[in-house]
Order: C-alpha cells, then structure tokens, then sequence
C-alpha cells in the first residue's frame, strides 16, 4: 500500500483529521458538500414551484368564494333562503379548498422560513378565517334564516308567534362569536413583514370582517333581547314619549304626547294616554345627581317637561318612570322615545292615517288635516297645531289623536316590515329612537348602542364630542332655527390633540314674528326673550379626561360655564337670536389624550341631522410647533 492508498485508508476510517499533503481529501469533502447543497437547491425550487401552485390554487379558491358574496346578500335581502344555502354551500366549497391547500405540508414547512414564510403564514391564515367564517358563521345562520322572519315580528291584532326567533337566538349567537373570534385572530397578524401583495388583500378582508363583526353582534344582541322585550314571557309595558323638536331639549325636544305601550306576545296595544303636563309637578323633587345638577339644575327632577334637559337619555329615563309611577301608581318596563320625524319615517310605510274620535272633532273648524301622511306630519305637529290651536289641551288633544291612530295602524299589521324597519333604524341612526329597560341585563345590552342615548360607556367612541341644544324661551321657536355644527381639529401643543366645536346657528322666523306668529309659539316674553327671538343653551361635551378651554361667539372670547359629567368636560353658553340673526359659538378643547379620529353627535332637531353635522376640518400643521 504507497502513501496515498495508506492516507486515504486513515481518511475513511476516521483516523486522520486532516491530509499531511495532497489536496484529494478536501476535493471529495467539498464534491459531498457541493451534492448536498445542490440537493438542497434542487429541494427548494421543487418546494418553491410547489408553493407558486399551491398559492395560485388558495387564490383561486378565495377569489372564486369572495365573488359569491355579492350573490348571497342579494339572496338574503330577498329573503330567498334556499337559494342562500346553495351559496353558502358552493362557498363552502371553496373555502374547504382553500384551507386544505393551506395546510399542504410542504406549504407548511415553507411557512417557517425567513422572509417568505410570514407572507404564506398569512396567506394561510386568511384561508382558515374565510372556511371558518363559511363554516362556523354563515352556515348554520343560513339554517336558521327562515325562523328570522321580519314579516312574523310585526305587530298583528293577533300577535307574532315568538317562538321560531328565540329558538334562533343561541344560533345566532354562536354564529357572532366565530365571526369575531376569526376577525380578531386575523387582526393580530404582523403586518411589519409582508409583501404589498399580502397587506393590501389582508387589509380589505380585515375591513370586511370588522363590519361583518358588528352586524352579527348587532343581531345576536337582537335576537336575545327582543322577544322577551316584545312580550315572549308576558305583557310588557313601556312609557313613550313623543319629543317636540319645536322646543329644543338635550336629547331632541321637550317630551309632549304621553302613552303606555303594551307588549303581550308580539301584540301592541295603546294603554294610557296623556301629556307631559298632566303629571305634574312632583313634590318633593325627585333626586338628581349632583354633576348633572350642577348643569342643569334640579328641573330634571321637578317637571317631566325638562327630563331631558340632560342628554344622557338612561337618567331621564329613570326619572321618567319614576314620575309616572309617582302618578298613575303604574311601574313600567321601561321607556321609548321617538320624535315627529319618526312618525313621518313609520307613516311612508303604513301610508296616511286618518284621524278620528271626540277630540278631532272638536279641533276640525281650525283647518288642521284629519288625514296624516310621512309627508305633512312634521310641519303639523311642530308648527301648525300651535298656530292654528291656542288652547294647549286641546294641542294635546290633536297630539294624543295622532299618537293613537299611527300605533293603531301598528298594530294592526297594516305596516310593510322591510320599509318599516328601514324607517326606525333610521331613525335611530339619527338619534330620534332612544330606550330604555328597567331590566339591568337588558339595558346592559342597550347600553352598547347609541339608541340608549348614553353619555358616557360601551356606546360612546374614544374621541366623541356631543353639541346639545335647550331651550331657553319657553315656547316652540325652535322649529325656525337652523343649525350647523362642525369639528376642527387644531395643531397637536405638547402631545395633546386640540379640537374647536363650531355651532352656528340662524333664526329663520319672519321678521313680523312678534305680531305674524301666536304668542304660544314666541312666549310672548313671559321668559324674558323678546317675543320673534330665540334663546338657546348650547352644551358642549368633550372626550375623557380632556379640558374645555375657552369659548367665543363670532370670534371674540366670551365667559362660560365649565363642568364635569362622567369624566367628560362640558361647556354651557346661553345666545339669543333675534329675527334672521346669525351667530357662531365655538368651545376649544385641549389636553385631549385620544389620538383617534373625532365623531359628533348632536340634538336632533326639525333638520335632517345630515345637513347640520359638516365634515371635520383640519386645521394646517405645516411649520407649526
């Protein structure tokens, strides 16, 4: 054996840690080295054509799934549901693909790798969400879409049968939960290192499910309060309150036309019926918390009339049922609030009503309409019935007659269930429907939504600011106000954000009001406002743990009142407008501790609560410090 066949013997063996001379050794280590790394290479572009046609497969699914989604809430907005479950079935279908290619092995171990392997983690975890949606979420709500039948809620002569919708509930329910299980576990993927590709997909379908999220929690909630509220377990009964927007309160008008709403069984009847001021004034005063006091004073508490001249609708909700017990002896369920605006929504579904009764009779010489459609309620109820009718009991007379007949119409199943529907969520929308329950588990669930009409809790976003109007006249001038509200938001100071609340307003009354309009609609200066002018408390909330800082009409500082509700700032400013007059308030807040986009709610008025609240504004930081 020469050296070389020696040298190589001791090199296999293991003997030799390195070659004493000669490089044919180190030659067959690199040749070994070299076969695997070109194994490897070979390994990953096999691995890596498998992934390009996994990913075209995935994309393939979901696209082929998202496009079926415009066709499924067509099929629900129809009420078609077995067409809805063949969708669903066919998007089933195609998620389950999706998923199953996702979870491909080689898929799965080139998820692990740097840079690309986030963008399939990804790419992966959209597919899950989208079968779980499909699985968890659409499909067992498309099986219990049927027993979801709007037609069967709307009240009858006979009542609604109950039954099929509270059997839905825990569906529903569940239905909700996947959904927002899936959307947040989606929410929570790092974005920090993903392609365009990904992140503008992900971005969209993250969007999609967030408003998916709120629909389906929106009616889990719904579906797990509404039939015990309608009557499912026994009559239920609520006070409703008719607001008159032609005499500003916080929360839309000084409360007017009064009745008892009974629920039994899906069935609507009227129970009692009267006013405001048949109340009376209660003695002693009923308590108001001390905060509010300060701003408002002990009126809440006193009159049933000035309730509301707080914003936070469960308080005058609270202080409303008590009165009424304190009057009739009758404890309430709870308390329902709308306005004539609500009354023209609900009646372009049930069509014109025709009133009737004792009491219209006797107001017919004064030219008011008997016949009420969506189209005259409004000018009706807040400015001709004071014109034409000077003794208040017989206003609320017309009031109660009016109240009586759309209810009665209600009730009798004349309404169109979509249109009507549509009608009141507008309504609410707009902050015209207000409830509350005297049951904690449901009001903790009203609570969550701005129909409770809450200042502070679940309902109110981060950065929410709130303009509230009062009347300081004591009469129906409002109907002539037009306002416009507006946020801007100023330059940051000191890592604070900085907003000024803009309130303009107008009185549009005739220049002749003092002798052209009756004095019941002017006050004829009983409260000290010339008669033609308009006195106003306007109250401006802030977010949070913010300051209100200043306050200025037309541009020149002016003294306020400052306060405290619910840890939120408040400002109040009394103005006065005289016939065609114009003036602009504006409350600057600092020290705001939200970085997140403002919102603004405001009373709502006569006007469409669209044309008083304008775009926010942004003021120009540019240079500035």
């Amino acid at each position: 054996m020469n050296d070389g066949e020696l040298q190589e013997t001791k090199l296999v063996s293991g003997k030799v840690d390195a070659p004493r001379r000669g490089g044919r050794p180190r030659r067959r280590l690199l040749l070994r080295t070299g076969i695997s790394v070109v194994t490897i290479v070979l390994v990953l572009g096999g691995s890596t054509v498998w992934v390009g046609l996994k990913a075209t497969a995935i994309k393939s699914s979901l696209e082929a799934a998202s496009d079926l989604v415009p066709r499924l809430k067509q099929e629900v907005a129809l009420s078609d549901a077995d067409s809805a479950a063949d969708t669903v079935t066919k998007l089933r279908d195609y998620t389950s693909k999706a998923r199953s290619d996702a979870e491909d092995p080689v898929w799965a171990v080139a998820s692990g790798l740097p840079w690309l392997g986030p963008n399939l983690a990804a790419i992966s975890e959209v597919a899950r969400t989208a079968d779980d949606v499909a699985v968890l979420g659409l499909a067992p709500l498309v099986n219990v879409y049927e027993s979801l039948n709007w037609e069967a809620l709307m009240p009858t002569d006979a009542g609604s049968d109950l039954e099929p919708f509270q059997a839905a509930a825990p569906t529903v329910a569940s239905s909700s939960y996947a959904v927002q299980v899936s959307s947040e576990r989606l929410q929570g993927i790092d974005t920090s290192q993903l392609l365009p590709q990904v992140t503008a997909p992900l971005s969209l379908v993250n969007s999609e499910l967030k408003q998916a999220v709120g629909a389906l929690s929106s009616a889990a909630d719904a579906a797990s309060i509404a039939p015990a509220m309608l009557g499912a377990n026994g009559q239920r009964s609520f006070l409703l309150i008719i607001q008159n927007n032609a005499e500003s309160r916080a929360s839309g008008g000084i409360p007017g036309a009064l009745a008892v709403l009974n629920l039994d069984h899906g069935k609507l009847s009227l129970g009692i019926q009267g006013s405001a001021g048949d109340v009376g004034i209660m003695d002693p005063t009923l308590p108001v918390d001390p905060e509010q006091q300060q701003i408002f004073s002990t009126r809440p508490g006193k009159y049933l009339q000035d309730i509301n001249l707080t914003p936070d609708f469960p308080t005058a909700a609270t202080i409303a049922q008590n009165m009424w017990e304190k009057k009739t002896g009758q404890r309430v369920d709870g308390v329902i609030s709308i306005d004539p605006v609500v009354l023209s929504y609900v009646l372009q579904t049930t069509g014109p009503v025709t009133l009737t009764g004792p009491e219209i009779t006797a107001v017919k010489a004064t030219g008011l309409p008997t016949e009420l459609s969506g189209s005259n309620v409004v000018p009706t109820l807040l400015s001709e019935v004071y014109a034409k009718i000077q003794q208040p009991k017989l206003q609320d007379a017309y009031f109660a007659g009016v109240a009586r007949e759309v209810f009665s119409a209600l009730s009798s199943g004349k309404s169109e269930a979509k249109g009507l529907i549509t009608g009141i969520s507008k309504g609410a929308a707009e902050g015209r429907v207000l409830i509350w329950s005297a049951n904690p588990t449901e009001q903790s669930i009203i609570a969550k939504y701005p129909l409770s009409g809450s200042i502070s809790g679940p309902s109110i976003s981060p950065a929410q600011f709130g303009v509230y109007f009062n009347d300081g006249t004591g009469a129906k001038m409002d109907y002539y106000v037009k306002r416009k509200v507006q946020l801007i938001k100023e330059c940051p100071a000191d890592g604070y954000e900085q907003v000024v609340v803009r309130v303009t307003s107008m009185n549009t009354a005739p220049a002749d009001a003092v002798t052209s309009l009756p004095a019941y609609v002017t006050g004829g200066g009983v409260f000290g406002v010339a008669p033609g002018s308009v006195q106003t408390n306007i109250v401006a909330y802030g977010p949070v743990q913010a300051n209100v800082e200043s306050a200025a009409i037309d541009g020149q500082k002016t003294p306020f009142a400052p306060h405290l509700h619910a840890n939120r700032p408040v400002g109040v400013l009394a103005q006065q407008l005289a016939p065609g007059e114009s003036k602009t308030v504006e409350f600057t807040f600092g020290k705001i501790v939200q970085h997140t986009e403002p919102n603004l709610v405001v009373t709502p008025t006569v006007q469409p609560v669209k044309d008083v609240i304008l775009p926010t504004q942004n003021a120009s930081c540019e240079g500035a410090h």
